[in-house]
């Protein structure tokens, strides 16, 4: 039977078990954020000074409390509006792309759907950038400062949507901690990335803003955490390994 269709009980040691493993995850992350965001810091470094982006390294500097003081990077660069050609090539480029998916086969539909949804906030943002471009509000820096932050957010309630939602289970210990440290050191990896693919991007013109907040920024972060979560969903529950030893 699928777990979802199961009768689950949840125990009070199971309950203690999730509150216990929440705070101990959450204050070990707490502990790490200088770290991790020194190593945040190296990694956008490296990638201004080796990729072709023309920008500097900037950071925020945050004091929680006297013994937790960290600084989050990001990089920074001027903005710039996208020019008659850009507009052109770009009108062209989503036209092309969305002629194209009436010819996907048919098994390749959600694809098709997606990559329609994608053009059309691309089409949104085309329409405003030639109708009143000078009214965006938005620069590249204020955008990948709050892609940061609020991927360094993300990662510090994670251990607390994994409580709610996979500690509960009855999860062995060893797979409760490795899930959530999997997901948390992949996304301490990623978020970097993200932002320095984004930049080299944005460093072009700022008409893909729209497209890369609305698809490529939190909502991609959110999925991959969905993803790990659906994979450990996947792992056998310690009452079934149980059963399975007393028989």
């Amino acid at each position: 039977m699928h777990r979802a269709l199961a009768h689950y009980v949840m125990s009070p040691a199971d309950l203690i078990t999730a509150v216990f493993m929440v705070v101990l995850i959450t204050l070990m992350w707490v502990l790490a954020v200088p770290a991790v965001c020194e190593l945040w810091v190296n990694m956008m470094d490296y990638g201004i000074h080796h990729l072709p982006l023309h920008g500097q390294l900037h950071m925020t500097e945050h004091h929680i409390t006297s013994f937790l003081r960290f600084r989050v990077p990001f990089p920074s660069m001027e903005p710039i509006l996208p020019d008659a050609q850009v507009w052109r090539i770009s009108g062209l480029t989503a036209l092309a792309i969305f002629i194209g998916t009436f010819f996907l086969p048919t098994q390749w539909l959600p694809v098709t759907y997606l990559l329609r949804g994608i053009l059309l906030v691309q089409a949104t943002a085309l329409v405003y950038f030639a109708l009143i471009p000078a009214e965006f509000p938005h620069t590249p820096d204020s955008y990948l400062e709050g892609l940061m932050a609020s991927g360094l957010a993300l990662i510090s309630i994670l251990p607390l949507l994994f409580g709610l939602t996979f500690f509960i289970f009855q999860f062995s210990m060893p797979q409760k901690v490795l899930l959530t440290m999997i997901t948390m050191g992949h996304l301490v990896l990623f978020f970097p990335l993200q932002v320095l693919l984004q930049a080299l991007i944005l460093q072009k013109t700022v008409l893909f803003m729209p497209v890369l907040y609305i698809v490529f920024g939190m909502p991609l972060d959110i999925l991959i955490i969905i993803g790990f979560y659906a994979w450990g969903m996947t792992w056998t529950f310690r009452s079934v390994e149980a059963r399975a030893a007393a028989r």
